[in-house]
């Protein structure tokens, strides 16, 4: 008996050597090659806006003396050349560069690659009709939170400060809607008494990087098993306010 081909797997993230590439790191230590082939990784900046734009936000959360540490450890990694675009040159996996997903030009590319799954870890932008029927199997997402309770940005940080006892990490289907798709895995990083953003989202990269592994694999021997949501439970959330933080804050934690 012939043994079938392995799945062919294309990434879309970000540009983000502090947890992202947690993420990258943990998946190519850990996914099985003669299972799933990484045919590409196209690494787009974070939020898809300039890195001015993205300090002034982070700068916003994380204030001056949170901001200054997570600047130092972002030189380091930088002097370091940690990145994901690194990390993937290091396996040999070609980088396919564009602006949007979204690009006729990168769908075709798309077409021509053709992969059995897209991946989007962190992607920066809203995957549109087109790129979400350009592979065999669709597209797919990690998300690190609950859904639909946690849909929308930073869900690590709003399970932390909602009291949650865990962060739930999601892999689910894409669709045209945000955060809506059907359900392929779960699994959950405890919520210590007196814990740090910070290490809760290390913690979901290191979970979500496993959780991709067993659907992909789930996927390829067509035992996945899709659960739908139920719309009515959902929310959504944005970037947090200090206000947030500050509730965050009396909860015990703190953000690094």
């Amino acid at each position: 008996m012939l043994a079938s081909a392995p799945l062919r797997v294309h990434f879309v993230t970000e540009d983000d050597p502090l947890y992202v590439a947690e993420f990258f790191d943990a998946f190519l230590a850990l996914y099985p090659p003669e299972e799933i082939q990484v045919i590409g990784i196209t690494v787009q900046e974070p939020f898809n806006e300039s890195r001015l734009s993205t300090a002034k936000r982070v700068l916003s959360l994380y204030g001056p003396i949170g901001f200054a540490r997570l600047l130092g450890r972002f030189a380091r990694r930088k002097l370091q050349r940690r990145s994901i675009a690194r990390l993937a040159g290091g396996e040999g996996i070609a980088l396919v560069p564009t602006r949007s997903v979204n690009d006729p030009d990168f769908i075709e590319r798309m077409k021509l690659l053709e992969p059995d799954v897209i991946v989007s870890v962190a992607a920066p932008e809203i995957f549109k009709k087109a790129i979400l029927q350009a592979p065999r199997l669709g597209c797919i997402n990690v998300h690190s939170g609950r859904l639909p309770r946690y849909r929308g940005m930073m869900p690590t940080f709003w399970q932390m400060r909602s009291g949650e006892p865990n962060v739930t990490v999601t892999v689910h289907e894409m669709a045209e809607k945000l955060d809506a798709g059907a359900v392929l895995g779960t699994a959950d990083c405890r919520i210590e008494q007196r814990d740090s953003l910070d290490r809760v989202m290390v913690a979901a990269k290191h979970a979500g990087a496993r959780l991709v592994i067993r659907v992909l694999r789930d996927l390829a021997a067509g035992e996945a098993r899709p659960q739908q949501l139920d719309m009515a439970e959902a929310s959504y959330f944005s970037f947090p306010s200090r206000a947030d933080v500050l509730r965050l804050r009396q909860l015990g934690h703190r953000l690094i």
